[in-house]
């Protein structure tokens, strides 16, 4: 079966830190853009990150830009999501998912969740005093 399995959720206080990762199951994550993803309660699941396919060029969500840091390292077929200054808001459940068609070169940089796909289980991380 193709997909990510994600790890790293914990409960975390406000203003800690955290680092997801994002193992490829079945399938390499080289040839995609790979993108982090979020769900809170009664929310819409939401792009938070997503990076190129060399781990040169990478994207944000204004919610998160300058406290998160995405990269990959595909020798180990793996993403990961650096997660500093938390806040309560950033409580969700947190997916990951490659892009796997688009409407152009440029539109993974707009994370519209119909090009991803090979979606994980994702990891719950809670902020929360």
């Amino acid at each position: 079966q193709l997909q990510f399995v994600e790890s790293g959720g914990d409960l975390v206080q406000p203003g800690g830190s955290l680092r997801l990762s994002c193992a490829a199951s079945g399938f390499s994550v080289e040839p995609y853009p790979i993108g982090w993803f979020r769900q809170a309660p009664g929310q819409e699941r939401e792009g938070v990150s997503c990076i190129d396919l060399g781990g040169s060029s990478a994207v944000y969500a204004d919610s998160v830009r300058g406290r998160f840091t995405i990269s990959r390292d595909n020798a180990k077929n793996t993403v990961y999501l650096q997660m500093n200054s938390l806040k309560p808001e950033d409580t969700a459940i947190y997916y990951c998912a490659a892009r796997i068609a688009g409407r152009d070169a440029s539109s993974w940089r707009k994370m519209p969740i119909d090009e991803f796909d090979y979606w994980g289980q994702g990891t719950q991380v809670t902020v929360s005093s």
